[in-house]
């Protein structure tokens, strides 16, 4: 998210086949919505009109109510207000819309991050979503969802700006991964929906992001590139990988009650993000009936009219590029709605969504005043920065972070994955005579942990990628530190070298240690900020700051090492992993702020390691069989992305050509071990699947207004500040209002898109996820788990299922289960199978259907240790 140059977004990019041109406020009646490109061969995205209308169903009921009742109170300017962000840097907070003063609501405030509350002090730094998804615990995603979501209402936020689904991870190498999940779309749906129950029990509007496709950094906004402007890269993809990967976890989070929805930059299938009503009006607000409002990216919104009709509900931050005090929307959708371009039923659904979602979380009784300032950290300063206009205080210093620390420690902890451990290497025993830590990820930034813009660079221990999904640490504690307080205590030796290049030192020190631990990392973040030559998304997937030579360096004089690594996703790890003096291997992620003492608590037996790879680490980078575009591949147009491989990536696909990785998906060891047993599979009757049908209600219109320019004109008593954003016109000539040199002569309304009349029902519909037949319950699953080992410990039970046509994986995840056992005890381990878990896309009927291919259960540790198996009979 958020940073964009003036002249890239003033390219006024035609992003919908059929829609106007942007800025444009009068439209004409197409004779034809549905014309392809010009190139017939590139991917296109039909028009689907008109925008669906909410109608509160799916436990929205009350929410919708007083959203109505708020509604039918606002005038025109204010609804505008309300859908229409103030600009970059217009109030504190790094997005707000309009106040509406004469009903006293003041100005929502949208913040980031999904790993806790950026631009702030005072409050916490949690581990990434890409860390969290390797507990594989419920209960770790809901506590640490509830507790975010805690100090974004402590800081008077209303929409918190994650969690995250898009990117879902389809390259390893793509920039973002880390905010979101996993590339497995059954774990990161419901790790995505469990954040969102607990943010939004706390009080707060969870803003699941980013729809859809949004699979890499490079070229993800329009951009000149070697002197040619480009518009964004389109994510091409066909109807079948859609629905059973990436939209997968977003159906989920509609399910889970999400409040709003970030479209996302890139375009899909040559349509961008946020203007693409295929996707925003017939899958996310038509199939998956989604209830809350659609916002965009900051500046991802790229036309006015066409966005609002294709169902976009909010823009962000508001100006057309930052501080322009341009708005595709703002006057320009005030006039739209003068002029009969915008149907004021689209307006009033615009405003209903944001309202439903603001009473659906309770913000009516859990709303604070905003006491911070994202653009300073003092105590006094501007309410509106860019302006430099309303002195006074701005930062009243709110700590929120209550014993959040505690859970933060706990949930790195949970989430570590011990790779390898030889002999019983872990746990250490704290006693080890001399013990030598190495890397520079073992320490401290110089410049602090803060010192690095949106953490911008990849100095001391990694707990954090960079970019607009991160917080500010209140401290971090560092391995070294945490590992010296460990052995201090007991009197031993603990030395260090954090210089990765100082190989004579790190090989004399190596030479005395019993026992050796060394610290490596990898990095990526967001496009806006380059890291040692890394545009957002890595440029290999190799360990940075030599790491390789620093292991390759110890294990030479050690026979005792072990190996920590912090990082964004996937390493290779071929050149040293089977290396017999490599005694363990640890995967710790990003921990967030208690870095140091979650990993000690593993290292020294505290916590016995539970975790499970969300993701797959292979041979070599070509294994996982999906790459980035790094250079442009379609001259002067846009660059093409074709997601030719379907819904086979990372497990799926080397598991389809029989490739083994070195750690698989979902593998992990434990300081005991575990035996299964006794799988058994009892068929539950559900009805057969009925379609949706129907029609729906006509839109509600809540309200009348004047078409009367004269009415709309900026208020006389009105001090006007700089750039900042008004719904007001500045002349009663709407042309000369619009600022828009083509006012009139080129747009036009695509079919239907004014159409408030009662529309057909989506068969794959029927309720907020989709059809909730497909949550119905066909098999119920059990097996017995064995704690066969000496300790106690915990076991990530998984299940996955064969579809059984040839076209389909060999396996999918598709549910699973954190248990604790005591040593010489068992525990059942029980799972349900839906209608969904079985069922495929069927492009032809538009529905989930149940082939006739066999279908086969298993429940195993892995990806690759299936260990029970039963068939599915129907």
């Amino acid at each position: 998210m958020k940073w964009l140059s003036a002249a890239i977004c003033l390219q006024l990019a035609h992003a919908l086949a059929g829609a106007p041109p942007p800025y444009s406020n009068v439209a004409r009646q197409s004779p034809n919505n549905s014309t392809p490109p010009p190139d017939s061969k590139e991917a296109f995205s039909p028009p689907k009109y008109p925008s669906p209308w909410m109608d509160g169903s799916g436990g929205w009921e009350q929410a919708y109510a007083k959203a109505q009742a708020f509604v039918k109170q606002l005038t025109l300017l204010e609804k505008v207000n309300l859908t229409t962000g103030v600009g970059w840097e217009g109030e504190a907070c790094v997005g707000n819309v309009g106040a509406i003063p004469r009903l006293g609501f003041p100005a929502l405030c949208m913040q980031d991050s999904p790993l806790g509350v950026r631009f702030a002090d005072f409050v916490s730094a949690f581990p990434a979503g890409g860390t969290v998804a390797a507990s594989w615990d419920r209960g770790v995603w809901y506590e640490r969802g509830y507790q975010m979501g805690s100090e974004h209402r402590g800081k008077g936020v209303d929409v918190q700006l994650g969690p995250v689904v898009g990117p879902l991870g389809r390259s390893p190498e793509g920039g973002r991964n880390w905010e979101g999940f996993s590339p497995d779309p059954v774990l990161s749906g419901i790790a995505v929906a469990e954040t969102i129950r607990g943010i939004q029990d706390a009080g707060v509007i969870a803003c699941t992001k980013h729809y859809i496709l949004n699979e890499q950094e490079h070229f993800r906004q329009p951009a000149t590139v070697n002197g040619t402007f480009l518009e964004a890269i389109s994510s091409n993809v066909d109807d079948k990988t859609l629905h059973e990967l990436y939209l997968w976890p977003f159906a989920d989070a509609v399910r889970a009650g999400t409040g709003s929805i970030m479209c996302s930059y890139n375009q899909i299938n040559n349509s961008y993000a946020c203007q693409n009503s295929y996707l925003l009006n017939h899958i996310l607000k038509g199939e998956l009936g989604f209830q809350g409002f659609v916002m965009s990216d900051w500046s991802a919104q790229h036309a006015g009219v066409s966005s609002a009709l294709a169902g976009l509900d909010m823009t962000m931050p508001g100006d057309t590029a930052f501080d322009t005090g341009l708005s595709f929307w703002g006057t320009n959708l005030t006039i739209s709605l003068l002029n009969g371009t915008v149907p004021e039923w689209r307006l009033d659904d615009m405003a209903t969504r944001i309202m439903a979602a603001y009473y659906f979380v309770g913000r009516d009784t859990a709303s604070v005043p905003v006491n911070f300032n994202s653009w300073s950290l003092d105590t006094f300063g501007y309410e509106h920065p860019y302006a430099s206009v309303g002195y006074g205080l701005i930062n009243q210093h709110v700590d929120v972070r209550a014993e959040h620390a505690l859970a933060i420690r706990s949930a790195a902890a949970r989430s570590t994955v011990l790779l390898k451990n030889t002999a019983g290497t872990l746990p250490l025993e704290g006693t080890e005579k001399f013990t030598a830590v190495f890397g520079e990820d073992a320490g401290d930034n110089a410049y602090g942990p803060n010192g690095c813009p949106d953490h911008g660079c990849d100095n001391g221990t990694l707990a954090q990628g960079w970019g607009s999904g991160t917080a500010s640490f209140p401290y971090l504690i560092s391995p070294l530190t945490a590992i010296q307080n460990e052995l201090l205590q007991n009197g031993k030796v603990v030395q260090s070298v954090t210089d990765n290049w100082a190989y004579t030192q790190v090989q004399a020190l190596a030479r005395q240690a019993s026992v050796s631990i060394v610290f490596v990392n990898a990095d990526s973040g967001e496009q806006y900020i380059v890291v040692d030559g890394n545009e957002g998304d890595r440029n290999n997937l190799t360990l940075w700051g030599d790491g390789d030579t620093l292991i390759k360096n110890v294990t030479a004089n050690c026979n005792n090492t072990i190996v920590v690594i912090h990082s964004v996703g996937p390493v290779l790890v071929d050149a040293w992993y089977d290396n017999p003096n490599v005694t363990a291997i640890l995967w710790a992620g990003l921990p967030g702020e208690q870095s140091g003492n979650s990993i000690a608590d593993v290292l020294y037996g505290r916590v016995n390691p539970g975790g499970k790879l969300p993701f797959t680490m292979a041979k070599t980078r070509k294994d996982f069989g999906t790459d980035l575009i790094y250079t442009p591949n379609n001259g002067d147009n846009a660059p093409q992305d074709d997601f030719v491989e379907g819904v086979f990536i990372d497990y799926r696909h080397l598991d389809k050509y029989n490739i083994a990785p070195i750690y698989e998906f979902g593998y992990g060891l434990s300081y005991t071990t575990f035996k299964y047993s006794s799988i058994s599979v009892s068929k539950t009757y559900s009805g057969p699947y009925t379609p949706n049908e129907g029609t729906t209600a006509a839109a509600p219109t809540l309200g009348n207004f004047s078409t009367d320019p004269a009415d709309y004109q900026f208020p006389s008593n009105l001090t006007y500040v700089t750039a900042y954003l008004y719904p007001y016109l500045n002349s009663t000539d709407l042309e000369k209002a619009s600022q828009e040199p083509d006012y009139g002569q080129d747009g036009w309304i695509p079919d239907g898109a004014l159409d408030g009349s009662p529309q057909p029902r989506i068969a794959a519909g029927g309720g907020p996820g989709g059809n909730p037949q497909l949550w119905d319950t066909l098999f119920a699953v059990t097996a017995t788990i064995t704690n066969n080992g000496t300790v106690a410990g915990e076991e990530v039970v998984q299940l996955y299922v064969s579809l059984g046509a040839p076209d389909d994986p060999k396996v999918v995840l598709r549910n699973f289960e954190r248990l604790s056992i005591q040593p010489g005890q068992s525990a059942t381990f029980t799972a349900d199978i839906t209608r969904r878990d079985v069922s495929n896309w069927d492009t032809e009927s538009q529905n989930w259907v149940i082939s006739e291919y066999p279908k086969k259960v298993y429940v195993g540790s892995s990806s690759r240790k299936l260990l029970l198996s039963s068939d599915l009979s129907f």
